[in-house]
């Protein structure tokens, strides 16, 4: 073959082999864009990781997470080692109940909900505009969509019991624990303007400008006090669309606005309908409109046929808004068929109505005033402060301002109801663990209505709390609490009120002439815990997981409860009975006591006698009776000199020298010491104390036994045989336990231990309800046994507990005597 040829085919066959690898290379990219784009889709914009943590009685734990406006899944995995079953949950007491709620807005307080808590969470859970609850279970994984659950602040609240009891002040805390781990993400569409929890639905946003009142408004309504319109249209003039297939848009609202309305135009068929009676006004355009999330025919907001009539909201909410628009009725055009490519098409609009600066309401004829904010100054919670208009808050050193000077000058000439004052605030974000406390206080009847609500202006249609008068007003719950209202005074608070901007309407009565003389005073605050806890706790705060939320909360006293320390659990009497029981039962010390004084063991009296004074102090101090001394002093007091009482008895009976004994106690003091100023009301104690006394009589008996027979070693060794050495310590140990038979009266020994067994069982029965009742019992039980233990010990001489002599020391004894002689 020519030399030619072979470098032809050669160069052939390399251009080949590159011409393969890079299609090879072309189709490995290709395959890995197609893989980045179907990942690239979603994106993680947070993730929380919560460590294992513990709950104890009655405790709890909020975790706060943001969801940003273009998310599209909140995905929470929960893992606790509560073995709970479901189903059975209603058996169990809510008091011990360990339940988890979740709540848009601000922190849950489930000791408002009056729910079964039958569902699990899991499947039970249905979006998030109320409060909703359920009881804890070992794995709890969700993942919840835009389409169930809006944008902003959410939080999740884990308790370990429910109730009034709750935040009531206990002697001690008894109960069962539970530990849990939460794993938390939050996932938002690459593409802004795709939502779902597959990115896969395409949402329009209407882009807004302000545009004239007159020329804008003339085909709907005319506002001649408005200031101005905003109107908003999608970047697309016309949209077509089918049967069934509903096209979604997006509308922000960034202040408090009058009206919205939207509506459609230019709506016509793509083709020629079947039926030449039929148009496309015949054609239903369902507009559904859902506020932070995507809406459904099922769940939804508003809802109209845009198609008849524009959809008009009254003072929308401040936030986004979702537009869902769903033809219906399309295949009747068509004679009942549909090929799929016949649509509807037609173009979408909303106007958002805006008042002047200071004027709101129906033909923004209504007076409105933003309220500034004024901080408390040294307040014991961070965000207190109250509220006050910008002309009355200039040095202003009080929450009260006068009403009538702000009110419609316009409700001095009609005598009509539909008059109102409105007046807006903003809470700060990270305070919606505090409170809006509204009060209004006149010389005469009151003659308004209070209407709140968040991110809007109220109106008889649309509130979230209200109050007219006695009989009119929001639900009793724990979230609208209200104190000591009457006919010239208005009082109550909004609990854990949502960070954000509030509206607050007063609805002006005119009811008779007295009414326009009255000189009403008003107040708006943020304040800590309502009504300072009843007077009957401490207002105390703490923070979320996160530590972005502040909450505050009372922390009542031995007979109060409830999120308020408003709820009596233990009456005057029932107090009274309690103290009696706990302080009087530490009589029982003077029978140790005695018993110690009378055998001269004045080291044990001194004991007794100060354990008993000292118990006595701190349970006077722990069920509110009189404090002697700090409450912390008291309580180290009372439980270091009864553990020491309980070892003092252990090692009395053991019968070595003092020098012993001093060392023993000093040991002694050091650990029982340490237990009672470290958590001294746990229930293993009691086992550390008593063993703590079994090893210190041990000891002292090792000391008794060590000196008593230390020659023990050279009889041994003395023996002539084994068998006698075996002989000796048969004698020995039948002289032992002779001398235990003889040194111990049984019959109060006995006697001894089971009060100390039935000390044991009161201390293990005693829960934070029945506490008074079996502690008191466990301070006569075991002073008793420590009595009884103290009688059982005999006062004997041991003649018989010396080793017995052996033959060669009697030999030698006598070999002595007839040298001598």
């Amino acid at each position: 073959m020519p030399l030619n040829s072979i470098l032809w085919c050669q160069l052939n066959s390399i251009l080949l082999s590159v011409l393969f690898l890079f299609s090879c290379s072309l189709d490995l990219s290709s395959a890995t864009d197609e893989f980045v784009g179907a990942t690239d889709d979603v994106f993680t914009v947070s993730s929380f990781s919560y460590p294992q943590t513990t709950l104890g009685p009655f405790d709890l734990r909020y975790i706060r997470v943001d969801i940003p406006p273009w998310f599209s899944a909140l995905s929470i995995a929960l893992n606790s080692d509560v073995d709970l079953d479901v189903s059975r949950v209603e058996r169990i007491p809510k008091s011990s109940l360990p339940i988890i709620c979740f709540r848009d807005g601000s922190p849950p307080l489930p000791d408002a909900l009056n729910i079964s808590l039958k569902d699990s969470a899991v499947i039970g859970i249905n979006g998030l505009d109320n409060e909703q609850c359920f009881p804890m279970e070992k794995n709890i994984t969700m993942k919840l969509t835009n389409e169930q659950i809006s944008p902003g602040a959410w939080y999740i609240g884990l308790f370990n019991g429910i109730g009034a009891a709750r935040t009531q002040s206990k002697m001690i805390i008894r109960g069962s624990s539970y530990s849990f781990s939460a794993n938390i993400s939050v996932e938002a569409c690459s593409n802004s303007m795709m939502k779902g929890e597959l990115c896969n639905s395409t949402v329009y946003p209407l882009s807004c400008t302000v545009s004239d009142v007159y020329n804008s408004m003339k085909d709907t309504v005319t506002k001649p006090m408005m200031e101005n319109v905003m109107s908003c249209k999608s970047n697309l003039d016309t949209i077509c669309a089918q049967e069934g297939v509903p096209e979604l848009y997006s509308l922000d609202v960034t202040n408090m606005a009058e009206e919205l309305t939207i509506l459609v135009a230019n709506v016509k068929l793509n083709t020629t309908a079947s039926n030449n009676t039929s148009s496309a006004n015949d054609v239903s355009l369902m507009g559904f409109v859902r506020h932070g999330a995507i809406p459904s025919e099922t769940l939804h907001d508003y809802s109209s046929d845009l198609n008849k009539a524009p959809l008009i909201i009254r003072y929308p909410l401040i936030g986004r808004l979702y537009i869902s628009i769903l033809p219906v009725n399309v295949s009747k055009m068509f004679g009942g068929t549909s090929d799929g490519n016949s649509k509807v098409c037609y173009s979408i609009e909303s106007q958002v109505l805006q008042c002047a600066f200071g004027k709101a309401g129906p033909n923004c004829t209504m007076d409105s005033y933003t309220l500034q904010t004024v901080l408390r100054r040294g307040g014991p919670v961070p965000f207190e402060s109250y509220f006050l208009p910008v002309a009355v808050g200039e040095g202003a050193s009080s929450a009260n301002f006068p009403l009538e000077p702000l009110l419609n000058k316009s409700s001095n000439k009609g005598k009509t109801d539909d008059i109102w004052t409105y007046f807006t605030f903003d809470i700060p974000r990270g305070a919606a663990g505090r409170n809006i406390h509204i009060r209004l206080s006149a010389d005469v009847k009151i003659s308004y209505e209070v209407y709140a609500r968040f991110g809007g202006l109220p109106s008889l249609d649309s509130w979230d709390y209200y109050y007219a008068n006695r009989t009119r007003k929001s639900d009793q719950s724990m979230f609208f609490m209200l104190y000591d209202s009457s006919d010239d005074k208005i009082d109550f608070y909004i609990i854990y009120a949502r960070e954000g901007t509030w509206g607050l309407g007063l609805r002006h009565l005119y009811t008779s002439s007295d009414s326009l003389k009255a000189q009403t005073v008003m107040s708006i605050s943020l304040e800590g815990c309502p009504k300072q806890c009843s007077f009957h706790g401490d207002c105390k705060y703490s923070f979320d997981a996160s530590g972005l939320t502040s909450f505050s909360f009372c922390s009542c006293d031995r007979n109060h409860g409830g999120f308020d320390c408003s709820i009596e659990i233990v009456s005057h009497k029932g107090h009274i009975l309690q103290s009696i029981f706990l302080i009087g039962s530490n009589a029982a010390a003077i029978l140790p006591a005695y018993r110690s004084l009378r055998e001269k063991a004045f080291a044990e009296w001194v004991l007794f006698t100060s354990s008993g004074i000292a118990s006595g102090l701190y349970h006077a101090c722990d069920v509110g009776t009189w404090c002697a001394l700090n409450f912390n002093v008291l309580q180290f007091m009372d439980f270091w000199l009864s553990f020491m009482a309980v070892v003092s008895t252990f090692v009395y009976l053991a019968s070595i020298d003092e020098v012993y004994k001093r060392a023993i106690h000093t040991a002694v003091a050091i650990l029982t010491a340490l237990l009672a100023a470290t958590k001294a009301t746990r229930s293993s104690n009691i086992v550390l104390v008593i063993v703590i006394g079994a090893l210190g009589l041990l000891i002292a008996w090792l000391i008794e036994i060590s000196k008593r027979y230390r020659s023990l070693s050279f009889s041994f060794a003395l023996s002539l045989s084994f068998l006698q050495s075996m002989q000796t310590m048969k004698q020995w140990f039948c002289n032992l336990v002779k001398t235990l038979l003889r040194r111990f009266r049984w019959g109060f020994m006995v006697v001894g231990f089971i009060a100390l067994a039935m000390a044991g069982l009161s201390w293990t029965l005693e829960t934070s309800a029945n506490y008074w009742f079996w502690h008191s019992f466990w301070h006569v039980t075991i002073y008793t046994s420590s009595f009884f233990f103290l009688c059982s010990k005999a006062n004997i001489v041991d003649d018989e507990v010396l080793p017995p002599s052996s033959g060669n020391y009697a030999l030698t004894r006598q070999d002595s005597f007839s040298r001598g002689n």
